[in-house]
């Protein structure tokens, strides 16, 4: 007898847009299995991490704050200003968050479980889902959620939109688009329709 095969949703979507809290109520009122790629990508360079030292070994050691940890805000202010380190930084990560999806997929039991990457695109992971799920807004909307959400200047926050894949593109290879243009109601309808599909 063959193994039921596994829902294996790719949520992904524009900086901003709103993917967390999709993955948030997909985890919390849902109960489906989320994987983070986030999380994973924090894990690869924290303090001591063989990552987190090459990367050190690239930019100096006042990439790191005075505890050993990773300077978050000074890499983000290279990468997103520098498409060529920013490929430089993603090579060193993506392997792990890779291997790390790929080790829990297989221990995994669940018949729907959610990979939660922002650059499923950029990182070329979308063969790891059989589905994919891109969480949409308005330019406009996406912009003024990250200044507001981050702190950041209409001008950081336009380098880090412009830093990804232009949403766009990902709606336009997505099986299912969640409009979150509107009030977070009507985004959870959509998602609830969208299981209830599959």
């Amino acid at each position: 007898m063959t193994k039921p095969s596994k829902r294996i949703i790719g949520l992904t979507g524009g900086i901003g847009t709103g993917k967390t809290t999709v993955s948030h109520y997909l985890a919390t009122v849902c109960h489906i299995r989320v994987l983070d790629a986030d999380s994973y990508a924090r894990d690869a360079v924290e303090k001591n991490s063989p990552i987190l030292q090459t990367i050190k070994e690239r930019y100096g050691r006042d990439i790191c704050l005075d505890n050993g940890e990773l300077n978050r805000k000074k890499l983000g202010d290279i990468i997103f200003n520098n498409s060529q380190e920013k490929r430089w930084v993603e090579s060193q990560i993506h392997p792990y968050v890779r291997e790390k999806f790929k080790q829990e997929m297989e221990k995994s039991q669940e018949k729907i479980i959610v990979l939660d990457i922002p650059l499923l695109f950029e990182s070329q992971l979308t063969h790891l889902v059989t589905e994919i799920w891109v969480v949409y807004c308005s330019y406009e909307q996406q912009l003024q959620r990250l200044m507001t959400r981050n702190h950041l200047t209409e001008e950081e926050a336009i380098a880090r939109i412009k830093s990804q894949l232009p949403l766009e593109e990902k709606v336009n290879q997505a099986d299912v688009v969640l409009d979150n243009s509107s009030t977070l109601e009507a985004l959870y309808q959509q998602i609830d329709q969208t299981l209830k599909n599959g």
